[in-house]
């Protein structure tokens, strides 16, 4: 009996390397979410600094000038605009990571049914050559009955 030869060989290997390439870019894309979620924190944290700063400015009872108001106004607006922005990329990038994770689980799923089909033509080939051993066996058993018969015949 001729060798194991799965027909669609060449589409499993190439759905396998599909796949992990899939899992990098997935894997990229959460490092970069993880990294946006830490600047964000960061742009928070001095935030609540230079809210900090502001309050002990203001309870030393020192006089406030307008420029020191206007130059905290400032300061907290531009804070504002760039943790709404890191907002924004991080929401675009759950949403990057989201449709990373739906191909992945599709070709998973394709990867999955073609292993599966592999498996099947392999039961399947082993079943038919146990099937042709289990006939060459019976045709030499047959053989050498024949054969006794004959010789004690004689």
């Amino acid at each position: 009996m001729k060798k194991f030869k799965f027909q669609l060989e060449t589409l499993l290997k190439v759905t396998r390397m599909k796949k992990e390439d899939i899992e990098v870019k997935f894997a990229e894309v959460s490092r970069k979410l993880e990294d946006q979620k830490a600047h964000l924190q960061l742009l928070l944290n001095e935030m609540e600094q230079g809210q900090r700063d502001y309050e002990s400015l203001s309870q030393e009872g020192t006089k406030v000038t307008v420029g020191k108001l206007m130059s905290f106004n400032r300061f907290f607006a531009w804070k504002r605009e760039q943790i709404d922005m890191q907002r924004s990329f991080i929401l675009q990038t759950q949403g990057e990571k989201q449709k990373r994770l739906r191909e992945l689980m599709e070709v998973m799923s394709y990867l999955k049914s073609i292993e599966q089909l592999k498996e099947k033509r392999w039961r399947e080939y082993q079943e038919q050559a146990m099937q042709e051993e289990q006939k060459f066996l019976d045709e030499l058993g047959l053989q050498l009955t024949m054969r006794a018969r004959r010789e004690a015949a004689s």
